[in-house]
Parts: structure tokens; sequence; C-alpha cells
């Protein structure tokens, strides 16, 4: 099948891992849904909710101990049959992830993905186990992939405060007023009738601003997780003689080197003939690295 190509060719190709996290979500959502179907359709509605407590993370930290996988699955999962969710998780991935990726590179946006859930679901576990008020909330389970999702837009407009969007009818907005739009959003909806997910936000979004912070000081906390998922690549790729290229990238950007005029002036000249969009990945950071000494 045409499709089935097309997604394996996309998981074929390198410096790709925007595209791949977002098929991967979607590709859940589409088995859930399906598996959704025939629950209903053999009155075994109950199956459905069995399956989909494997992925997501309960609240209580001893049912995690005996599901420990849930705590990255369940930001690879999303509400079934409502194609809401992951319609506006996916597209914020997009916009925001986007940006980290183009700046930062593909290893980093994967790790940043990872660190967001994580995050996520710590503040979400401790809160569910210590806070009394969402105590009195009764058991719950997480499953969505917002977490990761504020990591990526806290983690961009941490980046790159002044980068800007244009929204329909209100014109050009800093990012990093939409970033603190989200995070008071979620705030808000920490004591309401999603009180476990905006948690997950909310420890998201402080990941996003932890993970560039770090980043800018010369650290990058992302390095353990990169170097578990390359080793599973190498593992698999030798046993199944294949070459797997999910997390190759090209090099990211250094955040504490400085380009020279010499070489922004030849970027300036570039963009003068051919358009901003001629430029390579690595002068458009080298551009933007120039921009924030400004």
């Amino acid at each position: 099948m045409s499709l089935v190509k097309d997604i394996q060719q996309q998981f074929r190709m390198q410096d790709n891992a925007l595209v791949k996290i977002i098929l991967i979500n979607v590709l859940v959502y589409v088995v859930d849904c399906l598996i959704w179907v025939v629950a209903m359709l053999s009155k075994k509605i109950d199956w459905f909710y069995i399956i989909q407590s494997y992925q997501g993370a309960p609240s209580d930290y001893m049912e995690v101990l005996y599901k420990p996988w849930t705590l990255i699955t369940y930001a690879f999962s999303h509400d079934t049959p409502s194609p809401l969710h992951i319609f506006f998780n996916m597209l914020g991935l997009y916009w925001f992830g986007g940006i980290i990726r183009e700046y930062l590179g593909s290893r980093r946006l994967v790790s940043l993905y990872v660190i967001g859930a994580l995050f996520g679901v710590s503040l979400y576990l401790l809160c569910y186990s210590f806070v009394p008020f969402y105590i009195e909330q009764g058991p719950s389970i997480l499953i969505g992939a917002s977490a990761s999702v504020l990591a990526a837009v806290v983690g961009a407009a941490t980046l790159i405060p002044n980068y800007r969007f244009h929204l329909m009818f209100i014109g050009p907005v800093k990012i990093v007023y939409i970033a603190a739009f989200y995070v008071l959003i979620s705030i808000i909806g920490s004591v309401q009738g999603n009180a476990g997910g905006n948690l997950a936000h909310i420890g998201g979004a402080f990941a996003g601003f932890v993970f560039i912070t770090f980043l800018k000081r010369g650290t990058d906390i992302g390095k353990p997780i990169n170097a578990t998922l390359d080793f599973v690549r190498r593992l698999f790729s030798r046993k199944n003689k294949v070459r797997m290229t999910f997390f190759n990238s090209s090099t990211p950007i250094d955040l504490n080197y400085t380009p020279n005029q010499q070489e922004i002036d030849f970027i300036l000249d570039k963009i003068s003939r051919s358009g901003y969009e001629s430029l390579t990945k690595e002068e458009k950071q080298k551009l933007f690295k120039a921009s924030q000494k400004q």
C-alpha cells in the first residue's frame, strides 16, 4: 500500500524526529480507535479500558511500580474516540517542536519530549500521592502528549522569547506570551475537571524551562536519554541487520558558539539574493545566534 510505504519512508529518513513522533502518536491513536470499535460492537467495552490502562499512567505510585513503562507510553496515547485531544496536541507539537528541531536538532527535540513526559508524570504522581485535594479526587489515569507539548512550548519560548507567531484575528504575538497563556490556563485547570492532565502540563512546562536554561549554560540534561536511545538503536540494528535512523540528526547548534561578522554578512547576502528559505539549517542557526547578541 502507498500509505504504508510513505510511513516506512518517513521512519527511514534522518533528522526527521518531529514527524516520527507525530506519526507514532497518530498510529497508536488509530489502533486504539479500532480496538474501541471492536469493543463497542462486541459489547465488551471494558476490554478497551483495560488495554488503555496499560498505556496511561495511574495516579497510584504503587501501581506504577508494576507498570513502569506507562511513565513514557502515556505520552504517546490519547483519549479515544474523540479526535480533538490528539489533534490539538499534534498541532502544538508541530508548531513549537518544529522550532526546537530547527534550532537545536532532532536529538534534543526527542530528549525534550521524553523529559517533558517524565516531569509531567512526576508532578502528577506527587500531587495525587501527597496533596489532600488530589487524593480526595480518587484514582485516575494520565494519558496524552500534553506534558511533552508544553515542554516544547515553554522550551521554545525560553530559547527565543521574541519569536513571533501570526495568530488569526490577532496578528503577531511573541511566543513568550503564548507560553505564559498556556501555563496560566494549566494552573487554573489544575483544580478543575482535568486536574491530573493540567498538573502534567505544568510539569512539562517546567521541564521545557529547565532544559533550555541548562542548555544555555552548557549542560545538556538530555544526554542520558539520547545515550539510552542510541544503545537501543544499535541493539535493534545489530539484531535485525537493518539501520535505524530515528534518532540520527545533523549536529545541533552550540549555544555557546558565536558566529563572526564575516559569516553573518555572507548569510545576509544570501538572503538578499535567494530569500530566507534558501539558507541551510546551520546558516539559520548562526543567524539565530547573532540575533541573540542584539
